[in-house]
């Protein structure tokens, strides 16, 4: 009786000895998921929102798309705006799109319309160099790459020629979003926190040496949302 006690007791805190494992990997995973489950809605409210043509004209020439699924105003700096962010980047020699990257968005200035308190932003990465940019720990719009708020409304058309085209959605109320000089920065925790290693970028977005099952219903989003 003894002994099968013993083993029991063995087998019990062998199992709560891998549970302590188990459960801090998928609790530090939770809140990365949540917000790329966001990203996805985010996604499919522009891609819907007959106030977003141009951005629905023109996603499948985007090599990137940077989704802030809330942006809130004094959220990171007094008086200014901040949020996460995730990105996925297009590779043309695979046709596969990559990713989530995660990143924190930051500004002095109200970037986005005057009384909105939070909106949802998509922010078209058209550039090569856009891409290039957001690789780096990183990058200041307005500095480092161009940016410009994207034409908004049924009528919306033009050819706009910059590195990142921002849009943001707010409660009926819409806007080319003005991301002029925010910073964008690598959150490298929640990066490494979703794909359980060290995870930069580059090994996410160019070599796409890691990745997370749990982010192919996003992705499959963009492919469709696309047409690649």
């Amino acid at each position: 009786m003894f002994r099968k006690l013993h083993r029991f007791g063995g087998i019990a805190l062998a199992a709560a000895a891998v549970s302590m494992f188990v459960a801090p990997a998928a609790q530090a995973q939770s809140e990365q998921q949540a917000l790329v489950a966001k990203a996805q809605t985010t996604l499919s409210n522009f891609v819907r929102d007959p106030e977003m043509t141009w951005i629905q004209k023109n996603l499948g020439r985007a090599k990137g798309v940077l989704i802030a699924p809330e942006v809130v105003k004094a959220g990171f700096i007094i008086g200014g705006s901040g949020g996460r962010a995730v990105l996925l980047v297009h590779d043309t020699h695979t046709n596969e799109w990559r990713g989530p990257a995660f990143y924190t968005l930051a500004t002095a200035s109200v970037g986005f319309q005057a009384g909105i308190a939070a909106s949802e932003n998509v922010t078209l990465v058209m550039t090569d160099k856009g891409v290039n940019t957001l690789l780096a720990p990183s990058v200041k719009l307005g500095g480092d790459a161009s940016v410009a708020a994207g034409p908004v409304g049924a009528g919306a058309s033009g050819d706009v020629t910059t590195d990142f085209v921002a849009f943001a959605r707010s409660k009926g109320v819409y806007g080319g979003l003005n991301l002029d000089g925010t910073v964008i920065s690598v959150n490298n925790d929640w990066n490494n926190a979703y794909y359980g290693k060290s995870a930069l970028p580059p090994d996410i977005l160019v070599r796409g040496s890691v990745k997370n099952d749990h982010a192919k219903d996003l992705l499959g989003a963009v492919r469709s949302a696309t047409g690649k």
